[in-house]
């Protein structure tokens, strides 16, 4: 059934992802919202995942199952794709919290200017456990200045104009982590986000890659190349400080330990006001 409002394209990629995909995929055709266009990207999977694709394929616009050559890759073929007047992206690690979430947020779309090609809801970050965390995403008008520092906005909970992607591009392939991040800093160059308060919209699985302190290196790197690349040639101060706190984090898992390092991290973020995080992701 098709609802009044904007079409919002839901572009799903996976690569054995079937512990969870699932859940995801059902999150999605279990929407109250009726105009909703669902495309699965799968790279080729060797796990359950393209049967649990097979088997609920009728409720989808468009899948494929075909090597890749990454996520942002598999987001450039949704894309292809797409005839959404919005796009969001999610992993299969994801789900949206409740069967309203779309039909709240399309709400929402529907009064935002036509000059605004980002809005955003706040997302849920689970741990290891599928415990909440807490929740991720301020108000545009607090965070405008640090997002060109950092990647401070909840990607799983933003929705893209389609026309953005034409008048910008589609995703950098060259990124393996901050694809999203550039490509966001070329929408948002010379114009405003716009946050949907009281939305809560997906909720977001934390570990494995991420949870590593090395990782967070390629990361930084990739953000500090992402800004370059949109003329801001030395790095900030908010950079740099982040790149410090992760040299910190690896060497306190090389010398104490990943469970003693994981502790002392938490207990800091303790005495700062802030809920525990590295002991609750793996």
């Amino acid at each position: 059934m098709k609802s009044d409002g904007p079409l919002i394209t839901v572009v799903v990629a996976v690569y054995n992802g079937g512990k969870t995909l699932k859940q995801c995929l059902d999150s999605i055709v279990s929407q109250t919202y009726g105009s909703i266009q669902l495309i699965v990207i799968d790279g080729g999977s060797t796990d359950d995942s393209v049967g649990i694709i097979r088997g609920m394929s009728e409720e989808f616009y468009y899948w494929t199952s075909e090597s890749d050559k990454g996520i942002y890759n598999a987001w450039n073929k949704g894309l292809a794709k797409a005839t959404g007047d919005w796009v969001c992206f999610i992993g299969a690690d994801d789900y949206f919290v409740n069967a309203n979430a779309l039909a709240n947020m399309a709400q929402a779309l529907a009064q935002v200017p036509l000059a605004v090609n980002v809005a955003y809801g706040k997302i849920v970050l689970l741990g290891h456990e599928d415990e909440v965390l807490y929740e991720y995403g301020e108000p545009w008008e607090r965070v405008a200045a640090k997002f060109k520092k950092t990647m401070c906005l909840p990607h799983p909970g933003l929705m893209h104009r389609r026309t953005a992607f034409l008048q910008h591009g589609e995703f950098d392939e060259s990124f393996k982590i901050a694809a999203d991040y550039d490509m966001l800093l070329r929408i948002l160059q010379d114009g405003v986000a716009q946050f949907i308060p009281n939305l809560t919209v997906v909720a977001m699985r934390q570990g494995g890659v991420s949870s590593n302190p090395a990782n967070t290196f390629l990361a930084l790197s990739e953000v500090r190349s992402a800004q370059y690349k949109s003329g801001f040639i030395f790095p900030s101060m908010t950079w740099m400080l982040s790149w410090f706190r992760a040299l910190l984090r690896l060497a306190m898992f090389r010398l104490l330990g990943e469970r003693n390092a994981r502790r002392i991290l938490d207990w800091g973020r303790h005495m700062m006001g802030l809920p525990p995080y590295w002991t609750k992701i793996k």
